[in-house]
């Protein structure tokens, strides 16, 4: 019997089987009477300065060796209770999907590298050969860090090192129309230009393998101080027992009786699956376009981004799903509308949702580090931003934004489905980032890093790289571009369904230009409500004009929204860097035009 040759695969966001190039490299080597390896160990690393790993620590330890996973500016935790369970359900959806052709998953959690450098050391101890180390490259500088290490880590032990391309994006880079990063245009429509037809653009998926090599009969266990859970339950519990439940919120929002989470998803890759089929059976791909701008309910959108972001799904397994009914190549979706009659206005649609998502990656890699940076893609100084840090009122105006309790409904009812759901909408996200930047003055990476905590769909990419686009730094070629909440609440929510639905206080109020302007009510509405003397209605945070029917002040109905979070140790926003006000408050207690914050189609 020849000795063991392990190949030791690191899952980061490719948290899938199918349409995975490592799997499928991996499926075809074993079935040649020869091949380089004789195990294969899939590992996933929850990485100690993204996510905090202090729940995992063994019951007879007192601390962990790693900084707290909080953000900079803020101080946030991040990565939030909705996002670490999105997440948690995601990596043991592929490791039970491993389990069954053969394989598992090592679960693991520390700095990427160092675990990498124990498990090599580990190995050669027990003179077992490591033949390889594979993981798929991303282009965050705390994930290029992270390769970097493993790479080290590699060549100290002698062992192969491979990054594989991220095939998880509708354009392949292999097909991109250049190769040096500088030449991305910064203009979203130009870059669409240069690849368009999308209906022709991207490549064929890869078939899900049948079986794979076992993982090795003996494999390090995890270091000390930490021990890994048996069970996903487990998992979810220490990810988020560290977090309080209030995020450092002195009055966090409360849910209100019948409101209902419009993003109640599974993560995972067969949920994800599952979530295409749904939308194209039940016609929601179709109509996508006319439905998008929706803010209550499942399917007005596709809320495809979280299971994007975390690759456990790709856009060309999404595109070749719309191909297959645009050509009625499968009963999927028969009876349809467009069934079979090619592609429509809402396939259309999503493609072109899927292509601003490869756009912001793009983006990063073009900008690295100064996607985190106040001054933007544009080394913009001209904005006088207002920093908290500094200020005890900005620091007063931050905490009621995040609250929920700025005194414009729209505004507010976002903010408080987000910190209660981990989702708020594609309209609800532009608005959100325009009235913190714009209206208000604030540093907009606060809200840059209060979405990536608090989002099941965060993204690195699309959630910089919109903030900023938002904040006027980014690429947007409309700088002014400046969203009108009270005006787009008229637009997309005439009746006010969705701010009663979140805020609560509001809901007997009829008038809509009330509910979106509570400080507008008279003295005897506020006392019939309770409000008086609140100066979440008195004295809102900032006045926003807008009267229906008269024109008023100019809503903005174009823009880009959020989704994606790098540490730059200088200019980061997600670094360990100095200390902030909000760090010792929460140890207490934006179609070039109406595109999600998240690319999230």
């Amino acid at each position: 019997m020849s000795p063991p040759r392990v190949l030791i695969y690191l899952l980061r966001r490719d948290l899938r089987i199918a349409d995975n190039p490592i799997l499928h490299e991996i499926a075809k080597t074993t079935q040649h009477s020869q091949h380089p390896f004789t195990h294969f160990l899939p590992v996933y690393i929850f990485a100690a300065q993204q996510i905090e790993v202090s729940g995992f620590l063994s019951p007879d330890s007192e601390s962990s060796p790693f900084p707290q996973a909080r953000s900079n500016a803020g101080g946030f935790w991040r990565c939030g209770p909705h996002r670490a369970k999105f997440l948690a359900e995601s990596v043991w959806d592929v490791k039970n999907g491993l389990g069954k052709i053969g394989s598992g998953l090592e679960i693991r959690v520390g700095m990427v590298g160092q675990v990498v450098e124990e498990m090599l050391d580990a190995f050669q101890r027990a003179h077992t050969e490591v033949a390889g180390v594979w993981m798929t490259q991303e282009e965050g500088v705390e994930e290029k860090r992270e390769e970097r290490d493993v790479r080290q880590a590699a060549e100290g032990a002698q062992t192969e090192f491979k990054l594989w391309v991220d095939e998880k994006y509708y354009v392949d880079d292999r097909d991109l129309p250049f190769q040096n990063p500088r030449e991305l245009p910064d203009i979203f429509t130009t870059y669409r230009k240069q690849v368009e037809p999308l209906r022709e653009a991207p490549r064929r998926s890869l078939p899900a393998p049948r079986k794979l090599l076992p993982p090795p009969q003996r494999i390090p266990p995890q270091s000390a101080p930490f021990s890994i859970p048996g069970t996903l339950e487990e998992t979810i519990a220490c990810l988020t027992k560290p977090l309080e439940p209030n995020l450092g919120l002195r009055n966090p929002p409360t849910r209100p009786p019948r409101a209902t989470s419009a993003h109640p998803f599974r993560g995972g890759e067969s949920t994800g699956l599952e979530r295409i089929r749904h939308l194209v059976a039940n016609g929601s791909m179709t109509t996508y376009k006319d439905t998008r701008n929706g803010m209550l309910g499942l399917d007005f959108s596709t809320k495809l981004s979280a299971w994007l972001a975390l690759g456990c799904i790709t856009a060309r397994q999404v595109h070749e799903y719309l191909v297959d009914f645009e050509e009625g190549n499968t009963g999927l979706g028969k009876g349809v509308h467009g069934h079979g009659k090619g592609e429509n206005k809402g396939t259309a649609a999503v493609r072109f949702e899927l292509l601003w998502r490869d756009y912001f990656r793009l983006a990063t890699r073009k900008f690295g580090p100064r996607l985190f940076r106040i001054e933007g893609f544009k080394n913009d100084t001209s904005h006088s931003w207002k920093y908290p840090q500094k200020d005890k009122g900005v620091q007063q105006t931050v905490a009621r934004f995040l609250e929920g309790t700025t005194g414009n409904g729209f505004i507010d009812a976002s903010m408080r489905e987000l910190f209660l759901t981990g989702y708020t909408s594609n309209r609800l996200r532009q608005n959100v980032a325009s009235f913190l930047a714009k209206h208000l003055g604030v540093d907009w990476r606060i809200g840059a890093e209060w979405y990536e905590s608090l989002l099941c769909d965060y993204d690195l990419s699309n959630n910089w790289g919109n903030w900023q686009y938002n904040a006027g730094v980014g690429n947007d070629p409309r700088e002014s571009r400046t969203f009108n909440p009270v005006k787009q609440a008229f637009d997309y929510d005439p009746r006010g369904e969705y701010v009663k639905s979140w805020v609560q206080e509001l809901r007997s109020l009829d008038n809509s230009q009330l509910l979106f302007q509570p400080w507008k009510m008279s003295e005897e509405q506020k006392r019939g409500l309770g409000l008086e003397g609140n100066d979440w209605v008195e004295k809102p945070l900032r006045k926003i004009e807008f009267h229906p029917g008269k024109g008023g002040a100019r809503g903005g109905r174009g823009g880009r929204g959020g989704g994606g979070g790098v540490t730059g140790s200088l200019h980061g926003c997600q670094g360990r860097g100095r200390p902030n006000i909000f760090r010792g408050q929460a140890r207490q207690g934006m179609m070039d035009k109406a595109h999600n914050i998240n690319s999230n189609p």
